[in-house]
């Protein structure tokens, strides 16, 4: 397993599996039209465009087994003032879940934004209905602050999300 800064070259596989996710965990948040419908797509048009464009404030770095995409994550630095940069998004191919690949994730997330933001904390939302990830989260040390509802998510639909920080980045770097 390679975890290394992503490519243009791996939007398509991004986007598959960002798609793929959001088909197996996001039903009833994300209307099942969108769902069914163009999801890949949309994915495929935001994915290309953001590692197309590499931008100073943002980060994704991807798990690469053998040249396929099992896990990826996407942080945006400095996204709040309070609680510092976000997680946007932590996605592992199910055929790849629970062999540690999100936690790598994690921490190799914590450790961009150290390198770049050595004062700021990490956080994320977690969908309400999204019970594995909160559980994930709170395994990996992340705290429950708030809970909001969230959306119109691309392609319509609302959905309560809790709000899980990281203060001390430390934690995750290990």
């Amino acid at each position: 397993m390679n975890y290394r800064e992503a490519t243009a070259g791996d939007a398509e596989a991004i986007a598959d599996l960002h798609a793929d996710s959001w088909r197996r965990h996001y039903r009833g948040a994300l209307l099942d039209s969108y769902l069914d419908g163009d999801v890949v797509e949309e994915r495929r048009t935001v994915w290309t465009n953001r590692l197309s464009r590499p931008a100073p404030d943002r980060h994704t770095v991807v798990a690469d087994v053998d040249g396929a995409i099992a896990g990826f994550a996407h942080t945006v630095l400095d996204a709040d003032r309070r609680w510092g940069s976000l997680l946007d998004n932590l996605h592992v191919r199910h055929d790849f879940t629970r062999q540690g690949i999100g936690a790598r994730l994690l921490t190799e997330t914590a450790r961009a934004v150290t390198r770049s933001r050595p004062s700021t904390g990490l956080y994320l939302w977690v969908l309400a209905q999204n019970t594995a990830a909160q559980a994930f989260y709170r395994t990996h040390g992340g705290i429950r602050v708030e809970r909001e509802l969230a959306g119109p998510f691309p392609g319509g639909g609302r959905a309560f999300a809790f709000r899980y920080v990281w203060r001390d980045l430390s934690e995750l770097i290990g």
